[in-house]
């Protein structure tokens, strides 16, 4: 078997590539591939609806027993956020080490956790696994899960892959098994634009948007006095967080303003349904924008997650890690559908989320070689790895 690369190497070749989701990532998933395919390796392709982007799904070993579906699935995304801060000390695409952190855009968010889990299958014969190890790695993820969703619903057969998934978000090496979901929400509301010289003749669109704005705000500290079941996960905001993000209207101030759109989000805690949500969102805007012409649209929708702290994945990850307490985060991430499709998951991986999406973007240089050392002995575990 080849020498495979560095983990150091591969992260640094993966920073390289430019994976922010405006662009294609079949640059990024070449590479991949090219990289890990060998004898025994055997890599799928699940293309987007328009061809440009791809799922990757890398698989080593026997086929799954499917009685059992044991083996691991090590899952992460592909794209990453802009990089267009001017805050940023030097080229985000170009890694950099310093002051024991390297330093580069999805360094931690999440090429990092890519880079270890591509050396793991690389530094494996894959005729010494008795069980399977998959690589899944997914597109558009900060994008709102785009890729896992395509995933959960149209690949073919789920069954055929291990049950148990790690999902290496920057977790600080905490294993995860709650978050919250995120849906998007869009309110459109159309005018009639006119000078605004002549105001009789057209309709300002962005006045009545003023008075959703204030009824939304009120639905939102309802919800913040609400509380469900799966709150007790999530103490430091345990109910629905409804954010207005964004507000465009408007083309000049001396033109009446034919059309105002706001942007929502709601941190959708486990157990609740996205479809009430929008029920609601639609009854509080409803009365204020009484006779307006308007719609509601669901830009965006991923799903909360929660895992039973029984599952046997759990349990085998803290107690690798030591871990007594539990964790949740208030992101979304991959795991809201996969656990759709009949995957068990655990979010787990290195780097820390508050330096995600940020100029500057670092992972410990340590913590990055305490997760290769944690993901080794995971892979031995979970595939029954025969000694060399």
């Amino acid at each position: 078997m080849p020498t495979p690369l560095h983990n150091t190497e591969i992260l640094r070749r993966l920073v390289g590539f430019d994976s922010v989701s405006r662009n294609s990532n079949l640059p990024i998933a070449d590479f991949i591939s090219d990289t890990v395919d060998r004898p025994g390796i055997r890599v799928q392709r699940q293309r987007s609806p328009d061809g440009t982007k791809t799922n990757l799904i890398i698989e080593a070993g026997p086929p799954v027993d499917p009685a059992t579906r044991d083996g691991l699935v090590l899952s992460g995304h592909m794209d990453v956020v802009p990089a267009e801060e001017p805050e940023w000390h030097s080229d985000p695409f170009v890694m950099r080490e310093h002051e024991e952190r390297f330093i580069g855009r999805g360094s931690a968010d999440m090429k990092g956790f890519l880079a270890l889990a591509m050396h793991r299958l690389m530094a494996t014969d894959p005729t010494r696994l008795r069980k399977p190890l998959v690589l899944l790695f997914t597109y558009d993820e900060e994008l709102g899960c785009i890729g896992a969703h395509h995933f959960a619903e149209h690949w073919p057969h789920p069954d055929t892959l291990p049950r148990h998934v790690v999902i290496g978000e920057p977790t600080s090496l905490r294993a995860v098994r709650s978050h919250k979901g995120h849906l998007k929400l869009k309110l459109v509301v159309l005018g009639t634009t006119a000078h605004s010289g002549y105001p009789h003749l057209g309709h300002n669109a962005i006045e009545p948007v003023a008075r959703a704005v204030s009824a939304l705000t009120m639905l939102r500290e309802q919800l913040q006095q609400e509380r469900t079941e799966s709150s007790a996960h999530f103490p430091e905001v345990p109910f629905v967080a409804l954010n207005i993000g964004m507000i465009n209207g408007g083309v000049a101030v001396n033109v009446v303003p034919d059309r105002c759109e706001v942007d929502l989000g709601l941190r959708v805690l486990p157990g609740m349904s996205s479809d009430a949500l929008v029920d609601r969102v639609r009854e509080t805007v409803a009365p204020v924008l009484a006779g307006e012409r308007w719609e509601l649209e669901r830009s965006g929708d991923s799903p909360p997650f929660l895992l039973s702290a029984d599952r046997p994945v759990f349990r085998d990850i803290t107690g690798l890690l030591g871990q007594k307490d539990e964790a949740s985060i208030a992101f979304a991430t991959d795991a809201g559908w996969l656990q759709t499709a009949g995957f068990d998951c655990v979010v787990c991986g290195p780097g820390d989320i508050t330096l995600a999406h940020k100029p500057n973007e670092s992972i410990g240089i340590a913590e990055f070689h305490a997760a290769d050392r944690f993901l080794e002995e995971l892979i031995a575990r979970a595939t029954g790895l025969e000694a060399g």
